[in-house]
């Protein structure tokens, strides 16, 4: 039993690293033949990894077609963000922050700012959203933050392409950690939520357009 749940967390694995690496686009169907091949696995663990990632919204089931990843929506940009804003927030609450912890944050915001393309500069947002949660001890709440920003990806990738716009998601990175470099948690979880809310209310805007 435990090799199967291994082989089929490998295969999700593989899948939400292939997402986040844009090589799965909106709407298409995923292969199971080529996953299969890919991975020299038989396609029953893919299956099953592909019902878990359904039951995680991230990829929905479709008749006569298989699995596919669904089309952007409104009322899911808004479930989605406010969730990760409120998991984000509760996971900074409730861990410690060192010195380490800030230089590291740090270091990610420089690497944030400086990324040469739109992918790179989502995937270095994520990596500081990490950071800042990877203390918590809530197991289950940072594996529910993985799968929900897997899904956010793909609407960051449609419409965060706007330099300008990172400006000032620059600017709250920066000020969240110089609230927690200040021992003011209340503070930094306020601009944790005004971030992902900046960022919603930019893709809301682009979806109704």
């Amino acid at each position: 039993m435990a090799k199967k749940i291994n082989l089929r967390d490998q295969v999700r694995d593989y899948l939400l690293k292939e997402m986040t690496k844009g090589t799965l686009d909106l709407g298409k169907t995923i292969n199971l033949a080529g996953v299969s091949r890919a991975l020299n696995l038989s396609v029953t663990p893919i299956r099953e990894a592909l019902a878990q990632l359904q039951q995680a919204h991230i990829i929905k089931a479709v008749p006569n077609r298989g699995f596919i990843i669904a089309e952007l929506d409104v009322k899911e940009a808004e479930d989605l963000y406010d969730l990760v804003a409120s998991l984000e927030v509760m996971a900074i609450e409730n861990r410690e922050f060192n010195e380490t912890d800030i230089i590291n944050l740090k270091k990610q915001q420089e690497v944030f700012e400086n990324a040469e393309n739109a992918i790179a500069r989502i995937q270095a947002d994520m990596e500081f959203h990490r950071l800042l949660t990877q203390g918590f001890e809530n197991e289950l709440a940072l594996q529910l933050l993985h799968d929900l920003k897997t899904r956010m990806f793909f609407y960051e990738r449609a419409f965060m392409s706007n330099d300008s716009f990172y400006n000032k998601s620059d600017n709250q990175h920066e000020a969240i950690i110089s609230a927690i470099a200040d021992d003011n948690v209340p503070t930094a979880s306020l601009l944790l939520k005004m971030n992902w809310m900046l960022i919603l209310n930019y893709i809301k805007k682009k979806l109704t357009e």
